[in-house]
């Protein structure tokens, strides 16, 4: 009997042992995602943009990731920050170039602690990149994306891209 006691102590402690592990593990990789960041509107940041949506019209299965670049400019006196960029579908990705950073490429349900800083004057530039393989052979037809981002510009805390177009196999 002292046998069977003693081998199920074991089970108990092992069992112990790897949940407080892998709660461990679980704690340390969301604390490494990144959290949201907290910004502050600038009455001073003031940003322009001529174009917020593209049609690529045909899109060609076959021909690989198209693409869309938007200007972001900053017209105000204080530094412009982006952030929170985020895509509706992960078959596009976002991302982000000024003068001085180009940021990670951006996807669909991703938080990112990253700050895009744009100085005034300067012009960051908005990457939209649409892969039309990525859903597979069946993955043809119409598709309408959205990509957002958060700001610190009193009168646009929230930017909206769209970029569609109908993906065809030729």
């Amino acid at each position: 009997m002292s046998h069977q006691r003693e081998g199920f102590d074991r089970f108990i402690v092992g069992t112990v042992i790897i949940t407080v592990l892998l709660l461990g593990i679980a704690v340390f990789l969301g604390s490494k995602m990144g959290a949201a960041p907290q910004i502050t509107v600038d009455s001073l940041v003031a940003l322009s943009i001529k174009s917020s949506s593209f049609d690529w019209e045909t899109i060609d299965y076959d021909e690989g990731i198209v693409s869309k670049t938007f200007p972001i400019k900053n017209t105000g006196s204080s530094v412009l920050k982006l952030y929170n960029v985020e895509t509706s579908c992960m078959c596009t990705t976002a991302q982000i170039k000024t003068p001085e950073v180009t940021s990670k490429k951006f996807k669909m349900h991703e938080t990112s602690a990253n700050i895009i800083e744009v100085r005034p004057g300067e012009t960051a530039k908005l990457i939209v990149e649409f892969d039309p393989a990525f859903h597979g052979p069946s993955g043809v037809g119409p598709i309408n994306r959205i990509i957002t981002m958060s700001t610190n510009d009193v009168k646009n805390p929230t930017l909206t891209f769209t970029v569609s177009g109908n993906v065809v196999k030729k």
